[in-house]
């Protein structure tokens, strides 16, 4: 059997496999983040470490496994963050999460020193405060003291595997999210290090997500409760690994959509996708050799769950229920109320952390339907706007399967479905994605099964939304509204800011 951890921004969830990749159990362990103002958002990376320990624990108690069942152990994570080290591989400060928007001056002189269209060649990605390379430029520059006992950086999911097997290392999906890698040559980019003024030696080698790390460190396997035998597989970033888990492995198996705390549309391509605008972004896949192009918003699930916390200050699955059975039938960009869903700055499409949640067209008969309504289809035209930029690259985007919590929602799907044009398909994978898509990786890296296509047989489609007639219609007009707003607010957003 395997056991898999996914590192998301709420919580650890360890799961329990069969060795295809068939899910039995899982088991979730929740922890902290600090947001503050000034785009701060940091997490204790040790959080991480109790939370694998808990959740591997409690998994085993609680469905009766002997320990020595257990063969292999994988770990998936939150992707673009900095976790900065010392020589004994602990953090020398909280992680900065992939939320965190504070390096703008570092941004800029690296977009400067650089140039964003050379960057985003090298990259797959733009320049941006979102990403890792960005982040330890701040630290260095306003942490100096801090920055000095710096002797390694990883992410998330690396940080857990070193405390596993001792062994400090990554795989090219997490890489590829740094913005100092190499996209094309497959190595750290001396090119963007050098303009960043980052020393390379910081880095860790760079795996296959299926490759084999060590076994566990005897510590670590008295922690977790689990033979000191069990094999590590390296594991990768909870985007590309999603995708697998959705059983999108090849470019045949179409597009999907993942509605969690951040959302994106994502689908795997035998070349990277570049866009003329630079709003969307390619990752490495954790399939060797293939690659994810991505569209991913900072606040897509979490704009909904912001609205429910608001709206009930002690929100429950009833009262969330409740708010959207509201909004089925309540009027948004339909009776002119829309909603900015930038609640964190924003990644795709507009690539700008000034940019700030907003309400558009607020009248005092609007009521808790309207404004739930607005905020999921605020959500929808963010997302559209990126499609539309995957089908200008040339990519056909002719049908989504949905996954995430917010792919468990009727309405919600419903109104991507009219909004986005296209079928709108549910996947049993609804919250599993990232459990069944480590599975996978992990049983391809221990050769229990052959190859990635073994994902596709882990769930299937329960529900297919199809646009009702006339509503994509009208919504493209409502879309070009949506999008005169952002570029209306774009100037005070800037204003507001200081800038």
């Amino acid at each position: 059997m395997i056991v898999a951890h996914d590192l998301g921004t709420t919580g650890n969830k360890a799961s329990l496999h069969e060795d295809d990749g068939r899910m039995l159990a899982s088991a979730t362990v929740h922890y902290g983040a600090r947001f503050a103002g000034g785009g701060i958002a940091e997490q204790d990376p040790e959080d991480w470490w109790n939370a694998v320990v808990e959740a591997t624990r409690s998994l085993l108690a609680g469905t009766g496994t002997d320990p020595g069942a257990v063969t292999g152990l994988v770990v998936s994570g939150q992707m673009m963050g900095a976790v900065l080290l010392d020589a004994d591989h602990r953090p020398v400060r909280p992680a900065i999460i992939w939320a965190d928007t504070r390096s703008v001056p570092q941004t800029e002189r690296l977009e400067a020193a650089i140039g964003q269209d050379r960057a985003y060649a090298l990259l797959g990605h733009r320049i941006n405060p979102t990403y890792s390379l960005e982040k330890i430029m701040w630290v260095r520059d306003n942490e100096p003291d801090v920055f000095a006992r710096v002797r390694h950086v990883c992410v998330a999911k690396d940080f857990v595997v070193q405390r596993l097997t001792g062994r400090l290392a990554t795989d090219r999906s997490d890489a590829s999210a740094t913005n100092a890698y190499d996209q094309r040559g497959g190595a750290w980019s001396t090119e963007m290090l050098d303009a960043a003024g980052i020393d390379p030696g910081l880095f860790p080698e760079v795996l296959e997500s299926t490759a084999v790390v060590g076994t566990l460190l005897p510590a670590a396997a008295e922690l977790l409760g689990l033979p000191a035998a069990t094999r590590v597989v390296m594991g990768g970033g909870d985007g590309p690994i999603a995708a697998v888990g959705a059983g999108i492995v090849a470019p045949e198996d179409g597009a999907y959509v993942s509605l969690g705390t951040s959302s994106w549309v994502s689908f795997a391509s035998d070349q990277p996708v570049y866009d003329a605008g630079r709003r969307t972004m390619t990752f490495d896949n954790v399939v060797p050799g293939s690659f994810v192009p991505t569209a991913t918003m900072q606040a897509g699930g979490a704009a909904v769950s912001w609205i429910a916390e608001l709206l009930a200050p002690q929100p429950t699955a009833a009262s969330l229920a409740a708010l959207v059975a509201d909004a089925s039938t309540a009027e948004g960009a339909t009776g002119g109320l829309y909603f900015l869903p930038y609640l964190l700055g924003e990644r795709s499409p507009h690539w700008n952390p000034d940019a700030a949640g907003a309400f558009l067209g607020l009248g005092r008969h609007h009521g808790r339907g309207h404004v739930t309504r607005a905020v999921l289809e605020g959500v929808a035209f963010n997302l559209f706007t990126c499609i539309r930029a995957f089908r200008e690259s040339g990519a056909v985007v002719d049908r989504v399967d949905a996954i995430g919590g917010g792919a468990a929602s009727d309405v919600w799907l419903q109104i991507l479905a009219d909004v986005w044009g296209v079928p709108v398909r549910r996947r049993t994978v609804v919250d599993e994605a990232n459990s069944l898509g480590a599975a996978v990786t992990a049983a391809v890296g221990l050769g229990l099964v052959s190859d990635f296509g073994a994902a596709r047989r882990l769930s299937e489609v329960t529900a297919e939304f199809t646009p009702e007639a006339g509503r994509h219609e009208d919504y493209l007009g409502r879309h070009e509204l949506f999008t005169a707003g952002y570029d209306a607010l774009e100037p005070w957003f800037a204003r507001r800011a200081g800038r």
